[in-house]
């Protein structure tokens, strides 16, 4: 009778220590699920680093290919993610306007909130702010009166989205040079120097000093991107 009783306690011990891991599993599981569905609702985001080589992604491939990988890294590697970045024209290549590159929208950031239904929206009264532009990760990105500043994000583009006509380089080479040469970069935190609309411009404020990580720096940039979702 006293080995019954053992065997039947022993019996009941290791069941609720089943049980036990089975609801720890189970929860595990739903935060995970949670996590995971934030991740695949995700369909713009800032980059959260530079590769290392400022302005030079090796051209708008290079770029795209940045995007991909850090929406992987977060469980959004699903869907396809276009760097938002305008081309000028070369002897071999076309012009690339940024608008042209990333879809019809809507985007929403990694917490689902919105950034723009559509491209007009997103090229007007959109809902991007230090706020809601976060990185991959969830992060705020440091603005204007952060140490450091790294509001201005590469875009090479005008305010409508197009690769700017303007003489002179406006993209680094087209996103190869990390030395010589210039790009357009904005203010994600929509602050500036003054309240211009170039200074509140989330797409199109100003050329960057040079195409290096270090001349990016000088001027309020860290080389980070927008990306899109294209679908």
């Amino acid at each position: 009778m006293l080995w019954c009783g053992i065997i039947r306690f022993m019996n009941n011990k290791i069941m609720w220590l089943v049980i036990a891991v089975v609801l720890v599993g189970g929860l595990y599981f739903i935060n995970n699920k949670d996590v995971v569905e934030e991740s695949n609702a995700m369909s713009f985001f800032v980059t959260s680093e530079n590769p290392g080589s400022g302005a030079n992604f090796g051209g708008l491939a290079g770029a795209d290919a940045h995007c991909q990988a850090l929406a992987e890294a977060v469980g959004a590697g699903d869907k396809t993610w276009k760097a938002y970045l305008s081309a000028t024209a070369t002897g071999s290549e076309n012009v690339v306007n940024a608008r042209d590159r990333i879809g019809d929208g809507p985007w929403y950031n990694v917490n689902g909130v919105l950034i723009a239904n559509d491209l007009d929206e997103l090229h007007g009264e959109n809902n991007l702010s230090k706020e809601t532009a976060l990185s991959e990760k969830g992060e705020v990105i440091n603005g204007r009166g952060d140490s450091p500043n790294v509001h201005d994000i590469l875009t090479g583009s005008t305010v409508e989205g197009l690769a700017s006509s303007d003489e002179g380089d406006t993209t680094c080479g087209n996103w190869t040079s990390e030395s010589e040469g210039s790009a357009i970069v904005d203010h994600h935190d929509r602050r500036g120097l003054d309240e211009l609309p170039p200074a509140l411009s989330w797409n199109s404020s100003h050329g960057s000093r040079g195409c290096s990580l270090e001349n990016l720096n000088g001027t309020g940039g860290g080389g980070l991107l927008y990306c899109f979702a294209t679908e």
